[in-house]
């Protein structure tokens, strides 16, 4: 790990930053110059003046996103600050440009106010054709985005929350398809109700699957256990464990189908994996080290699993869902991101595999096959369509 740390600082210090602004329109002349500057760009502005809609044609702003953070939540790295935060939204930015063709501008905020920063976001607006809030945390980023989306026209969209939901939820259509389970009658057990395993929750719950348990470090998620609660825990309960059990992690696994970690490291024994039902899903994803190791559950005999690394099979990467799900919705010009559109992304993104090429260490798409920005692009762009026809 040092070494890998080691190599990575030194290329960021050849990088100089992973991101450059290139000139799309030639400046080799006077003429080129005129066109492009004063006095040509004169007709754009007026012409932008009396018909906003043609900013999209004649500027870069519907193919360009915002990338914003306030650095409290970066990573596996916590409130790291705005500053220390810019590689990462360098980062996500670069990834936007590779996979989907959009152009990508990270902005670190130098403010926690969640007001301030729905002020500053949203007065960027005009600058943008979509908004990527990024490492802000929790509960603080549920309300920022909630708020945007109600003042905003453009996509807003936090993908520490949704993109993983996304992914969750592709993994889990191709795990259905796989053992032939259903998902009203599956149990999932989720670990960690923050940023990314209230969103999940809440997108398996829109989606169909009626039985979920939700645990923090509290223990589990309950209307009727108010203690170290806030907003975000009590819609969670609303949609969990629906019969008020006061039950802990490992006997909850004993009943269920699907484990979705997205908490702390080795919260998952061998003993607890082995509990659990036939042909089970494990996704554990805390950041660095997860719940449990790929080799761990595997050797437990569980079905498929899935992790936030590299190294093994059915990576849960969000770069298969943020690039595309953007392309489309500035595509379509969709005024938002909705529910729909996320069950679409994920829909896409699993029907990418044929059935005949499913496998329990292949059920999602490699990050580098090309065909999957363009995938999740057009299933958003199709749901967008199906909802302006209706």
């Amino acid at each position: 790990m040092a070494s890998n740390y080691e190599e990575a600082l030194i290329k960021h210090s050849e990088w100089r930053g992973k991101l450059r602004v290139e000139v799309h329109s030639p400046l080799n002349n006077r003429s080129d110059l005129a066109l492009a500057y004063t006095p040509g760009v004169a007709a754009a502005c007026l012409a932008i003046k009396e018909n906003e809609s043609l900013m999209d044609e004649l500027t870069w702003v519907n193919s360009t996103v915002a990338v914003i953070t306030d650095g409290t939540a970066v990573l596996g790295l916590g409130d790291i600050g705005p500053k220390a935060a810019m590689p990462v939204m360098e980062g996500k930015a670069a990834l936007f440009k590779r996979f989907a063709g959009l152009n990508a501008i990270p902005i670190c905020l130098d403010t926690k106010d969640p007001d301030e920063i729905i002020r500053i976001v949203s007065a960027l607006a005009p600058s943008f054709g979509g908004i990527n809030l990024e490492d802000i945390s929790a509960p603080r980023c549920v309300t920022i985005e909630r708020k945007l989306k109600e003042i905003m026209k453009i996509p807003v969209f936090h993908d520490d929350q949704h993109g993983t939901a996304i992914i969750v939820l592709a993994g889990l259509i191709n795990a259905m398809r796989l053992t032939g389970k259903r998902k009203e009658d599956m149990t999932i057990c989720v670990s960690g109700t923050g940023a990314a395993g209230s969103s999940i929750i809440k997108l398996l719950y829109d989606y169909g699957f009626k039985t979920i348990y939700g645990f923090n470090k509290f223990g589990i998620v309950s209307q009727d256990l108010k203690e170290n609660t806030d907003f975000l825990q009590d819609e969670i309960a609303a949609i969990t464990n629906l019969d008020h059990r006061h039950i802990s992690l490992a006997e909850a696994l004993t009943e269920s189908d699907v484990f979705v970690g997205v908490s702390a490291p080795h919260l998952v024994s061998s003993t607890m994996a082995r509990s659990m039902k036939k042909d089970a899903v494990i996704f554990a994803m805390a950041n660095p080290e997860p719940e449990i190791t790929y080799d761990e559950a595997k050797e437990a005999g569980i079905r498929i699993v899935g992790t936030g690394r590299s190294d093994y099979p059915n990576q849960v990467n969000n770069v298969l869902v943020f690039p595309g799900l953007f392309k489309g919705a500035l595509a379509a010009k969709a005024p938002q991101i909705t529910e729909r559109m996320k069950m679409a992304a994920a829909e896409g993104l699993a029907a990418l595999i044929a059935t005949s090429d499913l496998r329990d260490d292949y059920i999602l798409p490699d990050v580098f096959d090309e065909r999957v920005a363009d995938c999740v692009a057009q299933a958003v762009i199709d749901e967008v369509h199906r909802t302006v026809a209706v």
